[in-house]
């Protein structure tokens, strides 16, 4: 980057390779397991260095120099922290926007050592500044999350942001630049429309991750000093961002027409799988939730810092779409077959929301939350079906779930012993509580076998299967399942949901295809 690219033509500029001085401007001592994002082409063109010397750099925040949207991921956290401020919202917004966006700043902290940034735009910046080139951060976020973020840096002569009273975007951006170089006195970087009102005043333009309309209307207005690309969002990327991995949970649907032996009426398994669909609708529409509220938690995980919203690879305003959209179809469905049907569903978004902005911060609560969504499916489907379901099934699958919800957070603990140490924490617990979650979770797992040996020695089970002596075999089985999930949980290696993991873990899958087989026999 000896020259400052140019929107002429001319060769590539290889990308930079990462200096000390940018790894310093990209990650402290204190935050080294910072997310690392998948690597950045930057696209530029270069031209012989002017004689004169450069003007000052202005670089747009949101969306530009980090790969998100600080208002949208500020109402988020603070809406998990203080989920009535929802109702605060609309009165601070009758204010202006500067007095909104202050308002959470108030209220909110964000690391800024966690956010996704555009190391290629970063790396160039860096060596602008090696330059002597004035480098100012101008953005319409407000000024206590400004100058955190420049303060990590360490690359900004000047930070310009709202105060509470101008919101410091469009016009306003625009007039303040004038006022502190004058006309065509800066270049600016910027990424969207509402920068078209900046760049007819700057000398010369960067571009970062454009649609070609706009690159074309910078174009119009100004010299394109350099365009910042990245590779395009493909759909299937919008699809995972649903988790549709997920859905087969939704399977549990299906356990009240298998355990009452109805499986053979065409009808049922319409209805059935007309539940599947609205739950996984609703599932999707509370995931997306969960991950807005979970974006910075996921940033500091080694493997969910690579989910879309988290890694800056999708627009968080998709989530905000779709989340609500899922949840009315998931209704609609569910409304197409009852009315209580759609109360159920009613009830799991509700549970979901819930859980995802403050109830999963609640020890052991969190626990039972997770078990009921598990057991929420299973009373869907029987609704669905109009089936009538046992307390043994119920009870079974009570502490079954409360097992595996246990599993879920001592494997969150281990994977996090591997990053923070004995410092390690998840959803609350401690990891001086891995201890009691596995000694909860076994004796979950074990009485769910107990309660299956006690229905089998009842007469209930006799009405149901021909066979039913080889029932027993499912005990077991069943106990083997359960401590051979444990014992991979306990070894660190459980990186997965539990029962996303019981599906694609090859022994787990044999035993469960055999505990299929002896219902099978015992019918």
């Amino acid at each position: 980057m000896g020259a400052p690219p140019s929107s002429q033509a001319g060769p590539s500029l290889q990308e930079a390779s990462r200096s000390s001085t940018i790894h310093e401007n990209l990650m402290n001592a204190n935050h080294a397991s910072s997310p690392s994002l998948e690597p950045q082409s930057a696209t530029v063109q270069a031209v012989p260095s002017p004689a004169t010397p450069a003007p000052p750099l202005v670089v747009d925040l949101d969306g530009t120099l980090i790969k998100t949207d600080l208002v949208i991921e500020s109402i988020c956290r603070l809406l998990r922290q203080e989920p009535l401020t929802l109702f605060a919202l609309p009165v601070w917004l009758l204010k202006g926007r500067a007095h909104l966006k202050r308002e959470i700043a108030q209220r909110v902290e964000l690391d800024p050592t966690l956010l996704p940034y555009r190391t290629a735009l970063l790396e160039y910046l860096c060596a602008e500044r090696d330059k002597g080139r004035s480098i100012i951060l101008a953005t319409a976020s407000d000024e206590r999350f400004a100058r955190p973020i420049a303060d990590h840096l360490k690359l900004f002569d000047m930070v310009l942001a709202s105060d509470g009273i101008t919101n410091l975007s469009g016009e306003h951006k625009r007039a303040r630049l004038v006022g502190e170089f004058g006309e065509k006195g800066f270049d600016y970087a910027g990424n969207e429309s509402c920068d078209l009102a900046i760049w007819p005043s700057a000398k010369k333009g960067i571009v970062v991750n454009p649609n070609p309309r706009l690159r074309q209307a910078v174009a119009k207005v100004t010299q394109i000093e350099g365009v910042f690309e990245e590779d395009g969002v493909r759909l299937r990327e919008y699809l995972n961002a649903l988790r549709p991995q997920q859905w087969i949970k939704n399977i549990l649907v299906f356990v009240p027409i298998f355990a009452a032996h109805v499986f053979t009426e065409p009808v049922l398994w319409a209805r059935i799988f007309v539940t599947f669909m609205a739950f996984c609708c609703c599932a999707s529409s509370g995931y997306l939730i969960n991950d807005l509220c979970d974006l910075s938690a996921d940033r500091h995980h080694p493997k969910k810092r690579l989910r879309p919203f988290a890694s800056g690879r999708l627009p968080l305003a998709y989530a905000l779409v779709m989340a609500p959209v899922l949840a009315v179809f998931g209704l609609f469905l569910g409304w197409l077959l009852s009315g209580l049907l759609m109360g159920i569903l009613l009830l799991y978004l509700t549970l979901t929301a819930a859980y995802s902005l403050r109830l999963k911060k609640v020890v052991l609560l969190d626990v039972f939350m997770l078990a009921s969504f598990y057991t929420l499916r299973i009373i869907g489907g029987g609704v669905a079906a109009a089936i009538w379901l046992s307390v043994w099934l119920l009870a079974f699958s009570m502490f079954l779930f409360i097992s595996l919800a246990f599993l879920k957070r001592y494997s969150e603990l281990m994977i996090m012993r591997n990053v923070d140490g004995d410092h390690a924490a998840a959803r609350g617990y401690e990891l001086s509580d891995a201890e009691l979650l596995a000694a909860k979770g076994t004796a979950s797992g074990y009485a769910a076998v107990l309660v299956l040996s006690l229905y089998i020695a009842s007469g209930a089970v006799k009405a149901l299967y021909s066979t039913h002596q080889a029932m027993w075999l499912m005990c077991p089985l069943l106990l083997y399942w359960i401590g051979y999930l444990w014992l991979v949980a306990h070894r660190g290696q459980m990186h997965h949901d539990p029962l996303i993991f019981a599906v694609r873990n090859r022994t787990s899958r044999i035993l469960i295809l055999l505990m299929l087989a002896v219902v099978l026999i015992a019918m």
